[in-house]
């Protein structure tokens, strides 16, 4: 009796089991792509394309590594030698020239200037009674009343009190230059930098201490550096020799390119004998003052023209020895390798000199998800440049995309 439940359970699991596979060969096939699609296939994968374009001409640009310099520099010394008594500049602000920026203790030079003042009036006076004394003997000489001697001891005393009134004034300008002086202003406009003394702290005429520093920096000057050999290339260019010289671009550290340009210039100019470098020098209006003396730059010349081109974004092409390629779609929405020849780099694109025509569909954005569904047909939406996951009329799922696909250009 104890053995029935256990012959029950095993004819129940054989029944279960002949159910199942009944119900399998009643289920109707599948589509190629599994569940879920139409006709029991999978959805499409969705990936950013750009269509191209007609082909262009596109400038082919050079870059040259470049510092920034002030367009002039002031150093304020001290011209007297004193205490500073107060500092009248904010640092790092804009002044103008003749603008006061330091005062040094007066009290020494205007006390010169007054002795300077009272010797030129001990002269003055000395100088009258000499020619007092002249005048009155000169008719007397005429008339023969005093003798020679005499007559030119009063003229030469005379000469000598103008030479002292001469000596008195010149002491009395000096006395009022050095006590100018100790009013330290601006020898020209410009952005001063911080403060090298402090008040109290005393500065002598004799080491001329530097008290601060001025900088034009608008307009600046960006000096490149370049190979003789490059330097002739350059100046074939058309306008290289003109009076205005060559435009060129400003590009900064992190990539970005500055609104306005400058023009390069090709005077002064000389190759350094140990290295064969030749320094040249570019002027760059800075009214907001983005550039910075000693600020490392970049300077973007157009080098030539290229014909019939077209850009693509870097990250949608594949480079290999076996040649460079990317992903197009098809008419029947499939992308398939396509090889292409490529130009130099502009910026975060290549330049495409062949293998595509207008109006072709190249993979940008979802190129990881294709290596994994190699013949499947896909869904194309268009992708842009820096996209966010809430961008209207792109799907979250290729702005997720687009992180991976970022990073596996990086890698190529």
């Amino acid at each position: 009796m104890h053995r029935m439940p256990h012959r029950l359970s095993s004819t129940a699991a054989t029944l279960a089991i002949a159910v199942l596979l009944a119900g399998c060969d009643d289920k109707p096939a599948q589509g190629p792509g599994g569940p879920g699609a139409p006709g029991g296939g999978m959805p499409p994968v969705q990936v950013g394309v750009v269509t191209v374009g007609a082909p262009t001409s596109l400038p082919v640009f050079t870059e040259l590594p470049g510092r920034v310099e002030a367009l002039r520099t002031a150093q304020v010394r001290a011209r007297v030698t004193g205490i500073v008594q107060q500092r009248l500049f904010r640092e790092g602000s804009d002044v103008k020239a003749g603008q006061p920026l330091f005062r040094i203790d007066p009290a020494p030079y205007q006390a010169a200037l007054q002795s300077a003042q009272a010797t030129l009036a001990r002269a003055e006076a000395a100088q009258a009674s000499a020619a007092a004394q002249f005048n009155r003997l000169k008719p007397l000489r005429e008339a023969n009343a005093v003798s020679q001697q005499e007559f030119t001891n009063a003229e030469a005393a005379l000469l000598q009190a103008q030479a002292d009134v001469a000596a008195g004034r010149a002491g009395v300008v000096t006395a009022q230059l050095n006590l100018g002086y100790a009013n330290v202003t601006a020898p020209i406009s410009g952005r001063i930098g911080r403060a090298l003394v402090t008040e109290g702290a005393l500065v002598t005429q004799a080491e001329a201490t530097q008290m601060a520093l001025i900088q034009q920096v608008d307009p600046v000057y960006v000096n490149f550096t370049q190979s003789a050999t490059e330097l002739q290339r350059l100046r074939r260019l058309p306008g290289a020799n003109t009076a205005a010289g060559l435009p060129v671009r400003i590009v900064l550290e992190d990539g970005s390119e500055l609104p306005r340009g400058g023009r390069l210039l090709f005077s002064d100019l000389s190759v350094d004998t140990t290295s064969g470098q030749v320094t040249l020098r570019a002027e760059v209006p800075n009214a907001d003052r983005a550039l910075l003396p000693g600020q490392y730059v970049r300077g973007r010349l157009a080098q030539q023209q290229i014909d019939n081109a077209v850009l693509l974004p870097q990250q949608a092409v594949t480079r290999g020895q076996q040649g460079d390629t990317v992903l197009a779609i098809g008419p029947d929405g499939k992308p398939a390798p396509r090889p292409v020849t490529l130009g130099p780099a502009q910026g975060n694109q290549w330049v495409v000199l062949g293998g595509l025509k207008p109006g072709d569909q190249v993979v940008v954005d979802g190129v990881q998800k294709l290596q994994m569904m190699r013949g499947a047909p896909v869904q194309a939406v268009p992708w842009t440049p820096a996209q966010a996951a809430s961008a209207p009329g792109r799907p979250a799922s290729v702005a997720a995309a687009s992180a991976p696909a970022a990073a596996s250009a990086a890698s190529r």
